[in-house]
């Protein structure tokens, strides 16, 4: 066996003194090594999207490209940490998926994506600026936009109105008056303020800026400190105790989801992942008068504060590793799963629960065919990038990563005085921002 295997390399290296280097390296020619494109992406909150990758997609761009992909599939909250080992050891995936401002964290060891994201949003009506300042600085972009994960409120019609709300609160004084009447009747609000990359952030960062909290100003000095968000952390104390389901405090981003299924929650923020499941299994969630959940859920934005009305969309990209060895396969599958044909499969098996990064997708027929679904499509035209109202950036995204507002919250509805859980909070983002 040895000597036909030596026999066939002989054949492809043409003989001669190059087989003596071939043969000292023990590899294969490169003539006969198949690129390989590792990605690493978060298991998604809808199942049929990741089985359409595995199944369908990736075997597709396999044949088109003449390359192996692995994907590979985490837990969203444990995507960041692998990143981080996998920069300081300079080896990991080729493609790795970021939320948010984490590309501000890795910006120095991902490869510049421009040409690419300049080519789809050429192509596709332009890029909504939240995704543009969450994956570009100084004009490169280092990730590509993927989508941007819409945060509504889905709550159940019925029970609302059974108190007397027949649509949904505008402000939050109404939504805990709402609340509280619901809560009497063993159905609380479900929220979590632990540490989760999605729902946590993405109920805090809105609610304090609805009442015109900011983490730092326009200049990028701390400013926190203030009335303003004083006032939204004695609300909240009230708030958690008076309308939640106080047991949520620490839920990953699925703790909700199972609390929402089980009934024993009223409303809760989340992606849409909550509907896509009662669409998919209309047997096994059921009203108490048998009717299928799915008829009895609709979706709003977070109430209103005294300084108007906020959202924070939880923005997926693509980093390509510089320390990666396959960076033309990688950016040749990246590509092609933009292309608008291929990328639209993807999309359309999200049902609408990820909002895509460029308006032309406004126009799907995905957002009319369901219109609960509707008030997802904005999601990626409104957006707030966290550290408001200064720059995105490493800072921001490190205060995030460290959960500082949604910590501010979570000490303060757990008993410790408001002043000292504002001061808390302060302290920690001077540390960051200097």
């Amino acid at each position: 066996m040895a000597g036909t295997r030596r026999r066939s390399l002989l054949r492809l290296a043409g003989g001669g003194a190059s087989m003596a280097a071939i043969l000292a390296t023990g590899r294969t020619p490169a003539l006969a090594q198949q690129r390989t494109v590792h990605w690493l992406k978060w298991v998604d909150f809808v199942p049929a999207s990741d089985a359409l990758l595995r199944g369908e997609l990736l075997p597709e761009a396999e044949r088109a490209l003449g390359i192996r992909i692995v994907l590979e599939t985490a837990n969203g909250n444990d995507l960041q940490p692998r990143v981080s080992a996998a920069i300081r050891s300079g080896a990991g995936p080729d493609l790795v998926m970021a939320f948010n401002e984490q590309t501000y964290l890795y910006a120095g060891g991902a490869v510049d994506l421009t040409d690419l994201a300049h080519s789809v949003a050429q192509a596709e009506g332009g890029l909504y600026a939240y995704a543009r300042t969450m994956c570009s600085t100084g004009g490169r972009f280092m990730a590509m936009p993927w989508a941007v994960i819409g945060n509504m409120i889905a709550y159940r019609r019925s029970w609302f109105e059974e108190v007397g709300a027949t649509s949904f609160p505008g402000t939050w004084a109404d939504y805990r008056d709402v609340a509280r009447k619901l809560k009497a009747r063993g159905r609380p609000i479900g929220q979590t303020l632990g540490h989760t990359l999605g729902d946590s952030p993405s109920f805090t960062y809105p609610y304090l800026w609805s009442w015109g909290g900011m983490e730092v100003d326009t200049a990028g000095k701390v400013v926190l400190n203030s009335s303003a968000t004083l006032e939204s952390v004695k609300f909240m104390q009230g708030f958690w105790k008076d309308a939640c389901d106080e047991r949520g405090l620490a839920w990953d981003d699925t703790g909700n989801n199972r609390a929402f299924l089980s009934q024993s929650i009223s409303a809760t923020l989340n992606g849409a992942s909550i509907y896509i499941e009662t669409l998919r299994r209309p047997e096994r969630y059921r009203t108490a008068d048998g009717t299928p959940m799915n008829r009895d859920i609709l979706h709003a934005p977070l109430p209103a504060g005294p300084a108007g009305r906020f959202g924070m969309h939880l923005l997926q990209s693509n980093m390509l590793m510089k320390y990666s060895k396959n960076q033309e396969a990688a950016k040749d599958f990246l590509k092609w799963i933009h292309a608008e044909k291929n990328f639209e499969r993807w999309f359309v098996s999200q049902k609408g629960f990820s909002t895509p990064c460029t308006e032309t997708w406004e126009g799907h027929a995905a957002w009319t065919d369901d219109p609960v679904m509707t008030p997802f499509k904005a999601a990626a035209k409104l957006g707030q990038a966290p550290g408001r109202a200064g720059p995105p950036d490493a800072k921001a995204a490190e205060a995030l990563s460290k959960y500082v507002i949604s910590d501010m919250y979570s000490k303060a509805v757990q008993g410790m005085p408001a002043e000292q859980a504002v001061k808390g909070a302060e302290d920690r983002l001077k540390k960051i921002y200097g």
